[in-house]
This record gives C-alpha cells, structure tokens and sequence, in this order.
C-alpha cells in the first residue's frame, strides 16, 4: 500500500508518490476526474497541449513531476467542457502510466 493511501478512496499514483486522493470522482469513458482540490500541490505543470473531443470540448494539459521526474501531458481537464460534460468542470483525470486505483 501507497504511504498516505486512505482506504475506499479512489488514488492516482505515478512513480511511487499519490498525485490525487478523492472519494468523490467521475467516470467518464472509463477516466476517473478527480475533484481540482483533490490533487496534491505541486505535482502537476502547466503544459501548452490540447486536444479536442467533439462531446466534451477542448482538454488542456499538465505534466506530472513526482521524485525528481516528470511525465509529460500526464494529466488532462476541460476548462469550458461543453453542456454534456458539465460534471467534469473543475476535474482532473490521468494516464500515460499514472495508476488509478478505486
């Protein structure tokens, strides 16, 4: 078990260190978005990707910097997410090897 990792709670990990800890996540197309507040300071930076989904609208990015390494475009949010995807409006959700676990 991760350090700091509390039970029944929905966990993303990369590299050995808890990136977002939250009890309250949505699932879309099999993405867990963590509430904003729910991710640990200083583990994301700003990134100039974007992408576009013609559901949810266009998705920036932030890397992901845990014990000294950074893992590019890790991690993905909707600033303005269209009408169909207003409940991942201020959430965050993860890849590229970033584990989550419910």
């Amino acid at each position: 078990m991760l350090t700091g990792v509390v039970p029944d709670m929905t966990t993303a990990s990369w590299n050995g260190t808890v990136l977002a800890q939250s009890d309250d996540t949505v699932v879309v197309e099999g993405n867990h978005y963590f509430p904003r507040s729910a991710v640990v300071d200083g583990v994301l930076i700003d990134s100039a990707t974007t992408s576009v989904c013609p559901w949810k609208g266009t998705a920036n990015y932030h890397s992901v910097v845990a014990d000294g390494r950074t893992n590019a475009d890790a991690a993905w949010y909707y600033p303005a997410p269209k009408g169909a995807a207003s409940e991942i409006t201020d959430r965050i959700a993860f890849w590229k090897g970033v584990t989550v676990t419910a």
